[in-house]
C-alpha cells in the first residue's frame, strides 16, 4: 500500500496532521512548477496555495489511484494558465525576467552565491522556452524541471506516451534551434 493511499484515508477521517503532511510533502514541488510559470514568488506562493484548496475543495470526488503528485500538477497547470488568460504577461526584457528570477529565488544580487553567468545562460534558456509552442515548453517543464517520468507527463496532460516523446524531442530540437538562431549561444 503506498504512503499516499494511506494519508488520503487518513484525510478522509478528518485527521489534521495527514493534511499537513501532505501538503508539506508535495507543497515544494508544487511552487516550484508555478514559480516557473510566473517569475513572481509571492504570485507563486498563491498559486501554489490555490492549488491545494481546488483539491481539497473537490476532495470528496477525488479517486486516489497512486498519482495524487501528478493531479496536483494537473491543477497547477490550470491554475498558470488562468493566470495568464486574465492578461498577466511574461516580462521579455531580459534585464526584468533576470530581476524576477533573482526574486524569485529568495535573493538579489547581494544573494550569497550570486552568480552573473549563471544567471545569463537560465535566463537564456528561459527565453529560449518562452518561444516554444506551449504543448512543447509544457513537456519540457514537467521533464526536466519538475523531474517527471515520460508515464507521469502523459497522464497530467491526459495525452499518449509516444506523443509525449514526439513533443520532448521536437521541443527540444525547437529549443536548441532557437537558442543557435537566436544567438544566444556562445
Amino acid at each position: 500500500m503506498d504512503a499516499d493511499f494511506i494519508l488520503v484515508q487518513r484525510m478522509r477521517r478528518g485527521d489534521d496532521a495527514a493534511f499537513e503532511l501532505f501538503i508539506n510533502k508535495y507543497y515544494t514541488d508544487i511552487l516550484r512548477y508555478c514559480l516557473y510559470h510566473c517569475f513572481d514568488r509571492e504570485e507563486a506562493k498563491d498559486l501554489a496555495q490555490e492549488t491545494f484548496l481546488e483539491f481539497f475543495k473537490h476532495f470528496r470526488e477525488y479517486i486516489h489511484q497512486g498519482k495524487a503528485k501528478n493531479y496536483l500538477y494537473v491543477i497547477a497547470s490550470g491554475k498558470c494558465k488562468d493566470l495568464f488568460r486574465k492578461g498577466k504577461e511574461l516580462p521579455l526584457d531580459p534585464e526584468e525576467l533576470a530581476l524576477r528570477m533573482e526574486r524569485a529565488e529568495g535573493g538579489g544580487r547581494e544573494a550569497a552565491g550570486f552568480d552573473p553567468e549563471k544567471l545569463a545562460t537560465r535566463i537564456t534558456v528561459r527565453e529560449g522556452l518562452l518561444s516554444l509552442p506551449e504543448e512543447f515548453r509544457e513537456v519540457i517543464v514537467l521533464r526536466y524541471y519538475q523531474e517527471l517520468k515520460l508515464s507521469e507527463i502523459a497522464e497530467i496532460l491526459g495525452i499518449g506516451l509516444p506523443l509525449v516523446k514526439y513533443r520532448l524531442k521536437r521541443g527540444k530540437a525547437l529549443l536548441d534551434q532557437e537558442l543557435r538562431d537566436g544567438g544566444m549561444m556562445g
